[in-house]
């Protein structure tokens, strides 16, 4: 049971809500909060004027609305926005935009009243999805349009995903005896006027960027024991000259992962021999490929801005984001832009970058294992078979180039498309909406290149016949991955291989870099 309200919500206390199904319950001081925060509302707002109450909403706001109107003023706001297009979020995501709008409304700063927490609460442990569509909000004003489609669902209207499949909302909230939420003052701005969605999305991607760059050092080790690389390169004393966090801690990963393997070379026994220098050309490559050598310098960027990624994400997960702010302690509203993105779309703007980064190390170092003009050790894309009548690992890596190159073309920042709209209300706008789908695409991209990588990999490894010299975690994983992806020598279709080890790389951390969810600077 995960409590919401009085404390701060962690990325941990959210992985295990949206992956292990940890319900989600309401602290009753915060709900007192939430109490005396719309009553105060309620008192307040009387023969005053106060955005979104009794005026028209963005440029409209110059519109007094009558008294007899203003609750359908909220409902019209609601169903005039759900407007979305493109694709039907899935249920992960709406899940994760739920807890975030849960979270930011039991700040108890949003006027609304403690049954829209209720509510929210409910869908989440029930697991019924709003349907929420991808297209919609500029992420400015929040995140309007996926938010009023999560709106529209509270008040029982729209459709929702339950039990796999869309169903209107009234049919299962009768089904599951749920009361739809009934309108006080301002609950459909409330609702509205946030950057949940973004949010949501984002701790997702921060989640699964984890995951990622823990499986991305992972194969880097491997490589580098497949090929016999020497050590230095990832030593501690090498490393610790160069004053980046991430660098070392990406190094001491990769000294943890392979200590005690029987491949890797310690250059003074090697390249340091007297009897070397007799040679005109050397055999032993004197230095790696980049790819290969400079895996601390190319992944400890990327670790630091997984870090910088939580750190400002979780903030906003804790934040009050809609407007205007309710403050019942200081028996004032104050009118402002909470409800803009920029935090947001920035860190997943870097984040879609330092992952496609991590895809690029990935499609060179698969390269490498391909090429054997490259590696001077392998058969021509690993081919365990007949050459020239079998073909390898060939065929995946298209894939895998095809998949980078799209990459690349998505990483253009969402935070730089400002397009003004609303009347020119929002005349600038964050997109941190689209922005944190789009990193979201990236990684789901970036899992499937480490996916072809590893099984590359492993081909590798079994046409050097090794599984013996490997180190005990590189052999840990080549076992539990054989158990998905046998070795193969003859052709035959391999899409199905590699959706199985995507899917496990999606849904499960290694634990090497991130410890109970937190990046540690």
């Amino acid at each position: 049971m995960i409590q919401v309200g009085e404390g701060t919500l962690t990325l941990d206390d959210f992985s295990e809500i949206l992956f292990k199904g940890s319900p989600v319950d309401l602290q009753a001081g915060a709900l007192d909060k939430v109490a005396e925060n719309f009553a105060f509302l309620q008192q307040f707002s009387s023969n005053k004027l106060i955005y979104g109450i009794n005026t028209g909403f963005g440029p409209m706001a110059q519109y007094k609305i009558s008294e007899e109107n203003l609750l359908q003023l909220q409902y019209n706001l609601i169903r005039s926005h759900s407007s979305g297009g493109g694709n039907l979020m899935p249920p992960l995501l709406v899940k994760a935009v739920m807890i975030a709008r849960l979270n930011s409304l039991i700040q108890a700063y949003s006027g609304v009243h403690p049954e829209v927490a209720g509510l929210l609460k409910d869908l989440i442990n029930k697991n019924v999805y709003p349907c929420i569509f991808e297209h919609g909000g500029v992420g400015a004003s929040g995140d309007l349009v996926q938010l009023a489609h999560l709106g529209l669902v509270l008040i029982g209207e729209g459709e929702v995903i339950y039990e796999d499949k869309v169903q209107p909302t009234a049919e299962v909230f009768n089904k599951l005896k749920i009361q739809p939420l009934n309108i006080r003052i301002r609950e459909g701005l409330a609702i509205l006027n946030g950057t949940s969605a973004m949010t949501g999305i984002g701790m997702v991607n921060i989640i699964q960027a984890q995951k990622l760059l823990e499986w991305s050092v992972m194969l880097s080790a491997m490589i580098n024991e497949v090929v016999e690389a020497f050590d230095d390169h990832y030593s501690h004393e090498l490393n610790i000259v160069k004053k980046h966090t991430g660098q070392n801690k990406i190094a001491a990963m990769l000294r943890n992962i392979l200590k005690d393997s029987k491949m890797i070379r310690d250059r003074s026994e090697h390249l340091y021999n007297p009897d070397k220098l007799n040679q005109e050309v050397f055999e032993d490559k004197v230095q790696e490929y980049y790819s290969l050598r400079c895996v601390t310098q190319v992944l400890g960027p990327i670790y630091d801005t997984i870090v910088q990624a939580e750190k400002v994400v979780v903030n906003e997960l804790n934040s009050v984001n809609d407007n205007p702010v309710i403050d019942h302690v200081n028996k004032n509203i104050f009118h402002g832009g909470n409800f803009h993105g920029d935090y947001v779309s920035l860190e997943m703007d870097k984040l879609k970058i330092a992952v496609t980064k991590l895809s690029m190390l990935s499609e060179r170092q698969l390269n490498y294992l391909l090429n054997e003009k490259l590696n001077q050790k392998f058969p021509p894309f690993v081919n365990l078979g007949v050459l020239g009548f079998n073909f390898g690992m060939q065929g995946m890596q298209f894939t895998a180039t095809s998949t980078v190159a799209e990459n690349q073309t998505l990483s253009f920042p969402m935070y730089l498309h400002s397009i003004p709209n609303n009347n020119d209300n929002q005349d600038i706008v964050s997109m941190g909406c689209n922005a944190a789908l789009m990193t979201k695409r990236v990684i789901d991209n970036s899992f499937e290149v480490l996916a072809i990588q590893m099984m590359t990999v492993l081909q590798a490894i079994d046409h050097l016949k090794c599984v013996p010299r490997l180190s005990p975690e590189t052999h840990k994983i080549y076992q539990s991955i054989r158990a998905i992806f046998p070795k193969f020598v003859e052709d035959a279709p391999k899409y199905k291989d590699l959706a199985r080890i995507k899917k496990h790389f999606e849904e499960s951390g290694l634990l090497i870099a991130f410890n109970n969810g937190t990046a540690s600077a």
